[in-house]
């Protein structure tokens, strides 16, 4: 305030007590005034790796619990204006009234949904979007969104590691009918985050394979072209599938990202391919961790083990996890002999795309 007051002309009369006091109620009310807001009213992003540097303004945030229904995440204040697209299915208000106990009645592809997994993986996204972190990221213009209206529902779900470190895109399956993000996609970024590495999750659109990869390809390279702003590295970035979510991995990994509509960006330092009658392969191909269940009644384990075969005579490197008793859309297998799954592909991404 002193600088203020020295430009204002000097008064010749001398200042009474009530003059005095008037001032000094002032200034007290002006610096109180920008202290709180300094510290305690904005958001100031960091733009390298938009990280939020003020204080929590959002600790009042609630975490669900597998009590709450459905609509009270989409609802959930931490999710305004994107919580819909958390959701499995598009355009079926009925999915609102689910409890969060029985989210696996939502995804009828999948298996051994668990919901303390799926409500841990929600309550970590509402504690970033508390401290003050964007955690949806539209790739597609508003120009794309009008040409095409489908492309509204598409988008990123970040996950932040350290600022700098590369990153992972998650593809969760569902058939192309549905994205089953809340069980196979947001709680692998949890688990790759805490390791350290960023971890973005698609949400892309449903009903046609080809429209998905071509997401994908998008995805990445909003990502690449945005990636100090994001904080993330280009170098050695994952790219993670299950089931549906594997087949648009596989075409990235066989034919680039230019091919599906992207830019032209080098492959992925490492495939991590989950239970998926997918078969192709070629010498391209990167370094591929591959996973299915012997019981698995949608991705015959036979193909996939043809498919390890065929990925290693053409000198690919591969990891080959076959469980027993996981079935099919298993998640990060919790309750099933594939639990810990994601930290071995997290461990085989890191050692084979020289991130040590």
């Amino acid at each position: 305030m002193s600088n203020i007051a020295n430009n204002q002309p000097m008064k010749k009369e001398r200042m009474t007590g009530c003059h005095a006091i008037a001032l000094l109620l002032t200034a007290a009310f002006t610096i109180g005034f920008f202290s709180s807001y300094a510290t305690g009213d904005q958001n100031v992003q960091d733009q390298h790796n938009s990280r939020a540097t003020s204080v929590n303004t959002h600790s009042s945030y609630q975490h669900v619990t597998t009590g709450d229904s459905v609509r009270s995440v989409v609802e959930h204040p931490a999710f305004k204006g994107f919580g819909e697209y958390l959701l499995p299915w598009d355009n079926r208000p009925q999915q609102l009234n689910t409890s969060l106990s029985n989210v696996g009645s939502l995804l009828p592809y999948h298996s051994h949904v668990n919901p303390d997994v799926v409500v841990r993986a929600l309550n970590h996204m509402i504690d970033e979007a508390a401290s003050g972190r964007k955690i949806f990221y539209d790739f597609y213009t508003g120009q794309q969104k009008r040409q095409d209206p489908a492309k509204h529902s598409a988008g990123l779900f970040f996950f932040r590691g350290d600022p700098g470190a590369p990153f992972a895109v998650i593809c969760p399956g569902g058939g192309f009918s549905y994205v089953g993000s809340l069980h196979e996609g947001f709680p692998h970024a949890v688990e790759i985050s805490k390791n350290g590495l960023n971890a973005f999750v698609l949400k892309y659109r449903a009903g046609s394979g080809l429209k998905a990869s071509e997401d994908l390809a998008a995805a990445i390279s909003f990502i690449v072209d945005n990636a100090d702003t994001l904080g993330v590295s280009t170098e050695g970035y994952s790219l993670w599938g299950s089931s549906a979510g594997a087949r648009m991995v596989g075409d990235i990994a066989l034919n680039g990202t230019a091919y599906y509509g992207g830019l032209d960006i080098p492959k992925p330092g490492a495939a991590i391919i989950a239970y998926t009658g997918h078969s192709i392969y070629s010498p391209g191909f990167p370094p591929t961790f591959i996973t299915v269940s012997a019981d698995d009644p949608i991705a015959s384990a036979s193909v996939v083990d043809r498919r390890v075969h065929n990925l290693k005579r053409a000198g690919v490197t591969v990891e080959y996890h076959r469980f027993k008793h996981a079935g099919h859309g298993f998640g990060t297998g919790v309750g099933t002999d594939a639990a810990g799954w994601v930290n071995d592909a997290i461990g085989f991404w890191i050692n084979n795309s020289n991130l040590k």
